[in-house]
């Protein structure tokens, strides 16, 4: 949850966004336990751009979380330093067909617990337990809405990928 906030929070280009209005059609396939006010769903990919350093670009790809996407993301990985797993605790199951993506992958990921006005009603720790991932894995807290926030995850996932790289 979060990801259309997340990369159109930093991106310094206008992001693409691909959301459409919910319909009876999402009805049970997207969960809306917890979000309900939310009215809109991502229908293929969100796309932005943050230089973080004259050398330094990274492309951002929004993917929608429901199985019947997973299909794109061997193609958005291919060439990718790393991911950023937005996990909305209330909905932590969500998260786990990503998780598993990227570790069998092997591609280095950041769990990015996304609270909402502060709130985080639980720990990294219980997290990283209930995820049952290693101590290898950074787990931050941000908030998707707000653009300090997000590079500060993203600077994290790039420092969590040159240290992988380095072993």
């Amino acid at each position: 949850m979060g990801k259309t906030t997340f990369v159109g929070a930093v991106s310094e280009i206008n992001p693409l966004r691909t959301e459409a209005v919910m319909t009876s059609a999402s009805a049970g396939i997207d969960d809306l336990t917890h979000t309900g006010d939310k009215t809109t769903t991502t229908v293929a990919m969100d796309f932005g751009r943050i230089t973080l350093d004259q050398d330094l670009i990274l492309y951002l790809f929004g993917t929608p979380g429901q199985d019947r996407f997973w299909f794109m993301w061997d193609d958005l990985v291919r060439g990718a330093i790393g991911a950023v797993v937005l996990v909305d605790t209330r909905r932590l199951a969500d998260c786990f067909p990503a998780v598993d993506y990227f570790e069998n992958s092997g591609l280095p990921f950041v769990i990015a617990l996304n609270g909402f006005d502060g709130h985080q009603p639980y720990t990294p720790d219980e997290v990283r337990e209930a995820l049952q991932i290693g101590p290898d894995a950074p787990i931050i807290t941000t908030d998707a809405r707000h653009r300090a926030d997000a590079k500060s995850g993203l600077i994290t996932l790039v420092e969590h990928a040159l240290m992988a790289r380095l072993k």
